[in-house]
């Protein structure tokens, strides 16, 4: 009959500027796809150069290593009887734009640039690329001559266009499209495009890909119609980790559904449908013709089909329930993907964690451990590239892991830095921790390396500065602390370089950091401290998630040690001890809790707010915890330690973007780093409405103010 059509989209963990890599994953893709008996296939966006190429798109070798792929494509004999959609930049009339090429047997059919750029956030398209402006416009784009002559074409369609085969007419949207209230696929649905694509490079955040889905359902359930979503996967040189998730959706329902967190490199979801129950469905709850669209859409029109004359055998797929993860599953196996990737393309041989006992460095250990949990089952399931990826990694070309602990003895180094001021509980729970994940681990002690310092100070000025306790003044205080925290991170870079040439093995260490993203927002912690590492897979997330994060990971990993860990209030432990027990806690020394912190973190970032808006709407969040005075306190605090600390963001390690409020200075959260802390202007307003507030309290409650 013709009508039933076998479709492929892929998640695909392609590296900025990686062509050979790029390439090779690409025509496995194609491979496979056709090996399922798709016609069509979409691969991820900007999938021949990598997305994350930043400033290099502006370089003509980037342009230029783009169209050779696209070459070594074309020629392929992979690539024959399929219609491939691929992502690249291409230079049209000297403006660079983010462009969907696609090709079949040899010749381009059409060039589609991206429309509606993404620009917020992580993202920075407009820097690098125009939007093509022109609704329904088409222009000749003059090929390369290398592509001329595998094509024999001279000019191609370029431009706002849909193609148009034998059997059907499909559609292209490019990632932000999609999330737009002028979505492409509206437009295209009144004018008879059945089947619309969308390839993007679409990053992870806790609890994000709910959304995600829902739009895509929202956009086929709506006007009818097949949705393919293909997106990145994997850390492509930067601090995001795109999230994979690639799906195929018909008239509002998932029919497939690929994997959010993996350490495939390649993995390609197809489905047979059949484009009369999109016909039907459109025919019962809408009605195009009716709608009034003064530029029908420009159609390409090629003549192949997407599918055969013979096919009622063929089943079709059924709608699925999307399985989401859990936060706590999301921050196991989001950063520990990106660590992998991290890990295998810089060549090193495993990490090295200062481990303190505390619930920060502890949730940085599990998701390794998680990791060591994923490439084992990789490994089992017969992933032969994660397999020669370990073998590179730790050095053995015979290796095959298959407990995680081992493999994670050969690849994780922890280190507990003591002083006279840790507890022997804190040594306890990092050593048991240690034992129960398998890492290697070791315990130091820093007092002889902060005497010598101390003494080097001495010896210059006559002085030996005292804590507080002791009756030193705060200067004093504050720089006791940070001359031990300083000296973890240079023994930290010591062992990372050269422990594994004490144990006669080659390889370096990448030294991971464990500050939370509530720490970070107002910078309580020492700059140059073990904060200071080559990354930090817990930098975007959390207090409260990362604790829940360790409940989890009792009951999914048995480590019955993080009951010890979750128990213990959070100390940095750098002041000395009363009778042997802690007598700092970080929440005393912020003045505020991490609970508060998340709701103040969120207020600042997405709800955009100010010292003074934030107070207004703190007053009403808060007015069942704290009087309209204590609101303004925590307020004025806050923005005290904010700007103070401001400056310690632009030596952040970069860390996993997992969270919407990051504080992440590089590109999420363009802030200055020299404030003035007093905040005069914006404090008093504050101290004007407390009063307000306070009236309006008291008139509330039937008291007189006093």
């Amino acid at each position: 009959m013709g009508r039933k059509v076998t479709v492929a989209t892929c998640s695909l963990n392609q590296w900025a500027l990686d062509f050979e890599g790029n390439l090779r994953r690409i025509l496995q893709s194609i491979e496979i796809a056709k090996s399922r008996g798709a016609k069509y296939r979409l691969g991820p966006e900007l999938e021949i150069s990598g997305y994350g190429c930043a400033d290099h798109f502006y370089e003509s070798d980037t342009l230029l290593h783009s169209f050779q792929v696209l070459k070594e494509l074309l020629e392929s004999p992979v690539t024959e009887d399929i219609i491939c959609d691929v992502g690249m930049p291409v230079m049209h009339h000297n403006v660079r734009y983010n462009c969907r090429v696609l090709f079949l047997n040899r010749k381009i059919l059409l060039i589609r640039p991206k429309m509606q750029m993404a620009n917020n956030g992580n993202y920075r398209e407009l820097r690098w690329f125009s939007p093509w402006n022109h609704l329904r416009k088409v222009e000749d784009y003059v090929l390369p001559r290398m592509i001329q002559e595998t094509t024999g074409q001279e000019t191609v369609p370029f431009g706002d266009c849909v193609l148009s085969t034998k059997d059907t007419c499909i559609g292209t949207e490019i990632c932000a499209e999609l999330w737009s209230p002028r979505s492409p696929h509206i437009q295209m649905s009144q004018d008879g495009v059945e089947i619309f694509t969308n390839s993007s490079a679409s990053h992870h955040e806790l609890r994000k890909a709910e959304s995600r889905v829902n739009l895509i359902r929202s956009a086929t359930s709506k006007g009818g119609g097949i949705y393919l979503y293909a997106n990145q996967k994997g850390c492509d040189g930067d601090r995001v980790y795109y999230d994979g998730c690639a799906m195929v959706a018909i008239n509002g329902d998932i029919v497939a559904q690929g994997v959010q967190f993996s350490v495939n490199d390649v993995e390609v979801i197809s489905a047979t449908l059949d484009l009369e129950d999109v016909r039907s469905y459109r025919g019962r709850e809408n009605h195009p013709h009716l709608e009034s669209d003064p530029k029908p859409c420009y159609r390409v029109r090629v003549n192949f089909s997407l599918s055969d004359v013979d096919d009622v055998h063929l089943p079709v797929h059924q709608p699925v329930e999307w399985c989401f993860h859990t936060p706590e599953e999301e921050i196991s196996l989001g950063p520990a993907c990106w660590l992998w990737d991290y890990l295998r393309r810089s060549g090193q041989a495993g990490f090295l964690l200062p481990l303190s006992g505390g619930v920060d460095s502890a949730s940085s250990a599990c998701i390794v451990h998680s990791l060591c949990v994923l490439l084992c089952r990789a490994v089992e399931d017969g992933n032969t590239q994660v397999l020669d990826d370990v073998r590179r990694v730790v050095g053995d070309s015979t290796y095959r892991p298959t407990q995680p602990r081992e493999l994670c003895s050969r690849i994780f180094t922890t280190c507990y830095m003591g002083s006279e001021n840790s507890t022997e509980d804190t040594r306890t729970r990092a050593k048991d921790l240690a034992g129960e994940i398998g890492s290697t681990h070791m315990t130091i002690n820093i007092d002889l390396a902060v005497r010598s310092i101390l003494g080097i100070f001495s010896a210059v000025t006559g002085k030996w500065p005292q804590f507080g306790v002791n009756g030193g003044s705060r200067r004093e205080n504050l720089a006791l602390q940070n001359v031990q925290a300083r000296v973890r991170m240079v023994l930290a870079y010591l062992f990372a370089q050269l422990s594994l040439w004490s144990r006669g093995r080659p390889g370096g260490l990448l030294v991971l950091g464990s500050a939370n993203v509530d720490e970070s927002l107002t910078g309580y912690f020492t700059k140059y401290d073990c904060s200071s590492a080559d990354i930090n897979p817990i930098g975007g997330i959390s207090k409260a998630d990362l604790k829940n994060f360790l409940f989890y990971c009792v009951e999914t990993f048995q480590l019955s040690s993080l009951r010890g860990i979750l128990t213990a209030p959070p100390t940095a432990e750098l002041e000395p001890l009363k009778d042997g027990q802690v007598s700092q806690t970080d929440e005393a020394d912020m003045k505020m809790t991490y609970s508060e912190l998340s709701v103040i973190g969120r207020l600042r970032k997405i709800s955009m707010c100010g010292p003074f808006s934030m107070f207004c709407k703190l007053i009403h969040l808060w007015k069942d915890l704290l009087s309209p005075v204590e609101v303004a306190q925590k307020v004025k605090h806050f923005f005290w330690m904010y700007s103070v600390n401001r400056h310690k963001m632009t030596t952040l390690t970069p860390a996993y973007h997992a969270e919407s409020y990051s504080p992440d200075d590089n590109r999420f959260d363009l802030r200055p780093f020299l404030y003035d802390t007093r905040w005069g202007w914006q404090f008093r307003c504050i101290d004007s409405q407390v009063g307000v507030a306070l009236s309006h309290c008291c008139a509330w409650m039937g008291v007189d103010q006093v």
